[in-house]
């Protein structure tokens, strides 16, 4: 039954959490300690697996581009495609994604474990507020971290790019980064942080909401974090369409 309900959430009730989370940060009081905790922990110790899954997925998407354009004699633009593809879109979308199966399960699980052991009742006895202490660091830490995170998988997955176009492929180093620096614009690269701004925001919201609103021992804990980084990929894929659209158009 509690995991039923824990399937069941609705946009009000995120919605609700979102605004009290972020209310609670603009009042105070902030707890700076939790903050720099969770900004070390979904930040810095991200830095891995996403540097991992850039660097592949641009040495992987150069392969793909020259493959494609040598059909229609197009193989000079392969850093123009590259880079565009990858700080637009992949970038933040892969990265939001391994941070979102990483991060997102490991909040909805501590804070999941602290409901179902009562250590959020006893914090409310102490008159600390949960949502000041847990759930608004969580969420400014990962809206803060992502789009970081995102600006070095772009940097990372155009260099994996660039070193299959050099080694692989036979481009000239010089005239590579010349064509990937005329073509990009700073609103592809403010295009993609946007994103992972938003994408960060919905990746703590997702984690702390079904981590607080979990029940039932660690059955329902487990449900919880397996339902949180389902959630947070389902928003991050919703909402790049949406924020996609908008920014094609304006």
């Amino acid at each position: 039954r509690a995991q039923v309900d824990l399937e069941r959430a609705t946009p009000e009730e995120l919605a609700a959490l979102a605004g009290r989370g972020a209310l609670a940060w603009i009042m105070g009081p902030f707890y700076w300690r939790a903050f720099f905790s969770s900004l070390i922990r979904i930040g810095f110790t991200s830095l891995p697996v996403v540097g991992l899954t850039a660097v592949f997925t641009g040495a992987a998407l150069a392969l793909n581009i020259y493959d494609g354009s040598l059909r229609f004699n197009a193989e000079t633009f392969l850093p123009q495609i590259l880079g565009v593809s990858i700080v637009r879109e992949l970038g933040p979308v892969l990265a939001a994604l391994m941070v979102a199966g990483r991060c997102s399960s490991a909040m909805a699980a501590e804070i999941g474990t602290m409901r179902v052991t009562e250590q959020i009742d006893a914090m409310s006895t102490l008159a600390v507020d949960p949502f000041k202490y847990l759930i608004a660091p969580r969420i400014v830490a990962t809206t803060i971290a992502l789009p970081v995170l995102v600006l070095i998988a772009d940097i990372i997955g155009v260099y994996g790019g660039y070193l299959v176009a050099i080694y692989g492929l036979d481009f000239s180093g010089p005239v590579f980064i010349r064509n990937l620096a005329e073509f990009l614009e700073n609103r592809d690269v403010v295009s993609g942080l946007m994103k992972a701004a938003v994408f960060g925001f919905l990746i703590a919201v997702m984690g702390c909401y079904y981590g607080y609103r979990s029940r039932g021992g660690a059955q329902g804990v487990g449900g919880a974090t397996r339902t949180a980084v389902v959630a947070a990929a389902v928003a991050i894929l919703a909402s790049n369409y949406v924020m996609t659209s908008f920014l094609v158009e304006f």
